[in-house]
């Protein structure tokens, strides 16, 4: 006998309620398909109207959003080239709308009637293709097509190193771990956030009882979704410092 599929636990969220409305028409589905892309649009408004109203009245004596937005930034800048050094200027907008858009699509789905969008793999994945696309182009611009490929291959150096097998061995293990890398960003940042969204779903089903663990497990997903957006912002950092060429 066949075991029934159990959903995970979700809460509902705005898009769902209106599909639910109207279950039998084609614009139902629609909203159900594009529904993490629907809510990634949400942030990508929000965070552009929050840079254009801090960006459009800029004064020497900031206000409270202008002094907000550019301790961020700051911060942001501060991190990324205290790894990467100089040149890691040129990545903070890259690294740091990363850290800023992951941040915000984790809080999202404390929100009443929100999703996180980072709960779906399809969302991670195409964050970390993004990452690995433009970490490949950065690394073959700063060390040229023969550069890049020495790099896979280990930098061989001598006759030794430059039989046949070493280099080769080294391509190919450098090819796996840079493929691998991209997989390991999107799994890891989904998994985290469907994790804590289905803990959140779980607790509010207890009703008023379980409501003090909801409001202890709704500050601890608070700081998860920061920590995420931190941690998949940092190995971003970590895999172009691995091709930079420093002078130190």
């Amino acid at each position: 006998m066949a075991e029934a599929h159990v959903a995970a636990p979700e809460l509902p969220n705005i898009v769902s309620l209106v599909a639910h409305r109207f279950p039998s028409s084609g614009f139902s589905k629609f909203l159900l398909l594009w529904e993490n892309v629907i809510f990634s649009l949400i942030i990508v408004g929000v965070i552009s109207l929050v840079v254009y109203r801090a960006a459009r009245k800029r004064t020497l004596i900031p206000g409270r959003l202008q002094c907000a937005v550019e301790l961020i930034v700051g911060t942001l800048d501060e991190f990324v080239c205290s790894i990467l050094g100089a040149k890691g200027r040129t990545y903070v907008p890259f690294i740091g709308t990363l850290f800023i858009y992951i941040a915000c699509m984790n809080l999202l789905g404390l929100v009443p009637f929100m999703k996180s969008p980072t709960a779906s793999l399809s969302t991670t994945a195409a964050l970390a293709i993004c990452v690995f696309v433009y970490v490949q182009y950065s690394s073959m611009r700063e060390l040229g097509f023969i550069g890049y490929v020495d790099h896979l291959m280990g930098n061989p150096r001598g006759i030794i190193a430059f039989s046949v097998v070493v280099p080769l061995f080294m391509l190919v293990l450098h090819i796996i771990s840079e493929v691998i890398r991209p997989v390991s960003l999107a799994l890891r940042l989904r998994s985290n956030v469907w994790g804590d969204d289905m803990l959140i779903a779980m607790l509010s089903g207890l009703g008023l009882k379980g409501l003090p663990i909801l409001l202890f497990s709704t500050l601890l997903v608070l700081v998860a979704s920061l920590v995420q957006a931190f941690v998949f912002s940092l190995l971003t950092t970590v895999y172009f410092a691995l091709f930079l060429v420093h002078e130190e």
